[in-house]
């Protein structure tokens, strides 16, 4: 059985705090509707959406992990913040792939080093949920 190999910015124990917009930039969803759109994403892309880290307490935030530099490309709707290299000191907490992470965890595992969402496939699943609540 191979391990996959992990990005550098995932840390091998506990938690740690990344500056956007250079390891990855990050979509932000709260709650229920973060839970929706991964949930679309995994249907679209046969359960593996990308890195998606969630916060299990609190306003249950989702953090859906782009390329860096990805995010600037799309507007993206209100419920929706991007974090990344066009936004000033913003941070993203990020577990380690096993152990203690609490309140933060991966929704679909650790990711491979290189794997990103698909933020052309998340802005249009975003931008759809919005139009279906109006």
């Amino acid at each position: 059985m191979t391990q996959k190999k992990l990005p550098e910015w995932v840390p091998s124990s506990g938690l740690q705090l990344h500056l956007t917009g250079i390891h990855f930039d990050a979509i932000r969803l709260r709650g229920v509707r973060g839970e929706a759109v991964v949930h679309h994403l995994s249907a679209l892309t046969d359960g593996d959406p990308g890195p998606v880290v969630r916060e299990i307490a609190g306003a249950r935030w989702t953090y859906l992990l782009l390329e860096p530099g990805a995010g600037q490309d799309f507007d993206w709707p209100p419920g929706a913040k991007c974090f990344g290299p066009a936004v000033r000191d913003q941070y993203v907490g990020i577990p380690a792939a096993h152990g203690n992470t609490y309140p933060l965890s991966w929704r679909c595992g650790a990711p491979e080093d290189g794997d990103f969402v698909d933020a052309e496939l998340l802005h249009g699943v975003v931008t759809a949920q919005l139009v279906s609540e109006k």
